[in-house]
């Protein structure tokens, strides 16, 4: 799995006091759920809905979120039967960008498609302007993702354009490259979030039904995610360093899906609550 390379610095001891107002110290929030979507039709998150996002260890599907994220290959069909059986929506995370050798079809990429490795250990950016061979790839995933019941799909490692990836990508292949991701979700009923890439939201906000972020409070870029919430569309978003307290109130004014979490993505969570409506 690929999260965010960012690191923060040790922060003062005051920064690091919580807003009461924002933190909780309960294991669970309020419970609340996304509407299911009509037949025929895919499943578009609201700005504001609850959501748990773990990738690593056994999978807890106690967490009273309405919205699940978890990983597409090690989550089974019956996880998620059951989740959706309780009403929770769930989001099926693949990576689309970058190559990781520890996933059952990593032998069908051509070595040729490999760059550099973006960080983590056992993965390397794709080039991802082999759309004729990269497409039936993704493609196949997907096809695991709807077949085993998912929502939608979280594809990572979408701005390798931004990186060292290897290869000399520009902008618009990245832009080519993320509407083919959206196409080929929506070709199969699933909802698709665009992640991170702030660079090309205003660009890609009519492809993708919702977003998702990590550290945008952290580096003073939560503004950027806007769009997506005027055009009614949930921003998932997650801290890792900087405590909660600082950045809820921010979070909740901009009606963001926050979340505390830790870079491991297991079950621990804290929640921001959203702004109380008058």
């Amino acid at each position: 799995m690929t999260r965010s390379l960012r690191r923060g610095r040790a922060l003062p001891l005051l920064l690091l006091l919580v807003l009461a107002a924002c933190t909780t110290e309960r294991p669970d929030q309020p419970d609340d759920l996304s509407a299911a979507p009509a037949p025929g039709e895919r499943w578009q998150p609201k700005p504001g809905v609850s959501w748990q996002w773990q990738l690593t260890g056994k999978l807890d599907t106690s967490v009273k979120a309405a919205v699940y994220d978890v990983d597409g290959f090690t989550t089974t069909k019956e996880q998620v039967a059951e989740l959706n059986k309780a009403g929770r929506r769930t989001v099926c995370y693949l990576s689309t960008g970058a190559w990781e050798d520890f996933r059952p079809d990593a032998g069908a990429f051509p070595k040729t498609m490999l760059g550099e490795g973006n960080g983590w250990e056992g993965e390397r950016w794709l080039d991802i302007r082999r759309l004729a061979e990269l497409e039936p790839l993704i493609a196949k995933r997907f096809d695991m993702c709807r077949a085993k019941g998912f929502d939608a799909v979280e594809p990572d490692n979408m701005d390798g354009y931004r990186n060292k990836s290897g290869f000399p990508l520009t902008a618009d292949d990245q832009l080519t490259y993320n509407r083919l991701i959206a196409k080929l979700a929506h070709d199969r009923g699933l909802a698709v979030g665009l992640k991170n890439d702030l660079d090309q939201i205003p660009q890609l906000v009519g492809d993708f039904d919702f977003a998702v972020n990590e550290q945008c409070a952290e580096y003073d870029e939560c503004e950027r995610l806007t769009p997506f919430i005027a055009a009614g569309k949930a921003v998932f978003h997650v801290e890792y360093e900087s405590r909660i307290g600082q950045w809820c109130g921010r979070s909740q004014e901009l009606e963001l899906s926050s979340l505390q979490k830790k870079y491991e993505l297991g079950v621990w969570r804290q929640f921001c609550p959203p702004k109380d409506k008058d």
